[in-house]
């Protein structure tokens, strides 16, 4: 059945809102089997957002938990294979704890975002082991099951983690679509009764008291009717060498985001945010908002996560990100999630390493859009290293040395300098990172100049200030070299941001003369009273990032 629509309620919290990943396995562990699980994350939201956060009670002040699959799954792609989506995995805990969860995060002001992963089941999942057991079973056409062309597969389609997308099946003699892991067979969204089927598992989540959902590569939900074959072009992988025009991004997926908006609608403060999983990231991403912003609340634009160290690459990847959203559209920004190598090791500069961190956290925090943080980024974590013994990722372990997987990014929060970094009485499921006895939290929250105390201190701005949660973006600067510059106006409020990119100071040359009003330096990476004016050019220190307000 469809849903009915309802009007959505003004001044959404995702828009004002800061939203941390939390991945469940390497977050905190209570039992000790060396895996993070739900009563671990339960201790910790205190850190995250204590009772008194705005008091200042030293907890990093973050608005909502963005929760990486926590449902039962066999493990083959660590919970994003899910056999049963209406239940808590024994390794993370019960439902019970889940509700802890809800109730205790809700009580300090923290919402839950769970992570829904629609696309596909687990091989294990009831439905599929019922569709598999034979043809004319009545959850065969739930999946997408087709004869071979003689002794080949359906088409020329190619899984993400490599080989052909079609696994033949002897029993019933056919082959079905799995676009990951042979492990994880796609759902056939074409079907109103899967449809049905999902619309049932958000009202699930809903009435449990989740505040929203990360939809899992959800444009790949529906593929060609007619399964064609992709184009091909020039690549290294199979998968590469392919223009993914037929398994993804159907027009289909828009009256199917409508109908899921009418869900969310129906529930007070919910919402959905896309993982776009397409060939023009940019361009997709924002078409899923709806020209009538009437399809996802905020979709994923990656650009930040492909950008070299450079103000032009930054300030380009904002433009572009601007110049495609529909009008009413509210962006959102990542930097580092589950899937990418930390942001910290990708800009890396031996010592200066943190001051970059602190630059690249003052233009997510600060930028025009809800930020989204990933767990430990707080910290300036750095990507952890896997000997290939270690390694826990299937597409790692099965191209190892051409791509060394996923685990280096999912390496567990380090707590405080004693062993296994106070993530676990016992060793963790991946090793820890080799710095954990200087960097983690415990040694931040002790030193007042720390990365943590910087993603505090921004994060505190932003909900005092309307012209950051809200305002519009007006670059100062349109052909940036080293530094960007931008007011963030709303009615009530004009603030200017300064990011040096640059490791020498710079004179920043705007390119208009500010307004002549006295400015006072709000915060600053060097710790200034004051930042020199001169018509309209800022002296920047070598990495400053500053945010400056009108007396």
């Amino acid at each position: 059945m469809t849903p009915k629509r309802k009007t959505a309620p003004d001044a959404p919290w995702w828009r004002d809102g800061v939203i941390y990943q939390v991945y469940p396995r390497s977050f905190a562990d209570s039992n000790g089997d060396g895996v993070g699980d739900l009563p671990g994350l339960i201790a910790h939201l205190d850190y995250l957002a204590g009772a008194d956060a705005a008091s200042g009670d030293d907890s990093l002040g973050i608005d909502a938990i963005w929760l990486s699959p926590v449902y039962p799954s066999p493990m083959y792609d660590f919970g994003y294979d899910v056999s049963d989506y209406c239940g808590i995995d024994p390794l993370f805990g019960t439902l019970d704890d889940f509700d802890r969860l809800v109730k205790e995060a809700h009580r300090r002001g923290i919402r839950i975002v769970m992570d829904l992963v629609l696309n596909h089941t687990s091989h294990q999942h009831p439905w599929f082991v019922e569709s598999r057991s034979s043809r004319d079973n009545p959850r065969r056409d739930w999946y997408i099951w087709r004869d071979g062309q003689g002794d080949r597969p359906p088409n020329n389609w190619q899984s993400v983690f490599g080989g052909p997308a079609w696994e033949w099946d002897e029993r019933t003699a056919q082959y079905y679509l799995h676009l990951f892991l042979k492990e994880q067979p796609d759902l056939n969204w074409r079907n109103p009764a899967v449809q049905d089927a999902m619309w049932d598992v958000f009202r699930f989540w809903l009435d449990r008291g989740v505040d929203g959902f990360r939809l899992d590569v959800f444009n790949l939900y529906v593929k060609d009717a007619q399964l064609r074959d992709n184009p091909l072009r020039l690549g290294l992988r199979a998968y590469d060498r392919q223009i993914h025009i037929q398994d993804r991004d159907q027009p289909e997926m828009h009256p199917l985001l409508r109908d899921l908006r009418a869900l969310l609608d129906d529930y007070p403060q919910r919402m959905a945010v896309g993982e776009t999983f397409s060939e023009e990231p940019v361009k997709m991403a924002a078409a899923y908002y709806g020209q009538q912003n009437d399809e996802l609340n905020l979709s994923f634009n990656f650009d930040f996560t492909h950008q070299p160290w450079r103000a032009r690459a930054f300030y380009d990847a904002i433009a572009r990100w601007e110049a495609a959203l529909p009008p009413g559209a509210w962006p959102c920004h990542v930097l580092s999630n589950h899937d990418v190598e930390r942001h910290a090791s990708r800009y890396a500069a031996g010592s200066n390493t943190d001051v970059r961190a602190k630059v690249a956290a003052a233009l997510l925090l600060t930028i025009r859009g809800t930020p989204f943080l990933y767990y430990g980024e707080e910290l300036a974590m750095r990507q952890g290293r896997i000997a290939r013994a270690q390694i826990q990722d299937p597409p790692g372990k099965r191209y190892w040395p051409l791509y060394k997987g996923r685990d280096g990014c999912r390496t567990p929060m380090p707590w405080d300098d004693s062993p296994h970094a106070g993530f676990s009485i016992n060793p963790p499921w991946l090793p820890v990172n080799a710095d954990y006895r200087q960097r983690n939290v415990e040694a931040q929250r002790r030193d007042p100049d720390s990365v943590f105390h910087w993603y505090r201190r921004l994060i505190a701005l932003r909900k005092a200030s309307p012209a950051l949660r809200r305002g519009d973006y007006v670059p100062l600067i349109r052909r940036p070299v080293h530094a960007l510059a931008y007011l963030r106006v709303s009615p009530e409020q004009t603030l200017l941001v300064a990011l040096n990119f640059a490791s020498r100071p710079v004179l920043a040359v705007l390119d208009e003369p500010l307004p002549a009003r006295d400015w006072q330096v709000l915060l600053s990476t060097a710790d200034r009273p004051d930042l020199e004016l001169l018509g309209n050019s800022l002296a920047l220190a070598p990495y400053e990032a500053c945010v400056l307000g009108m007396a």
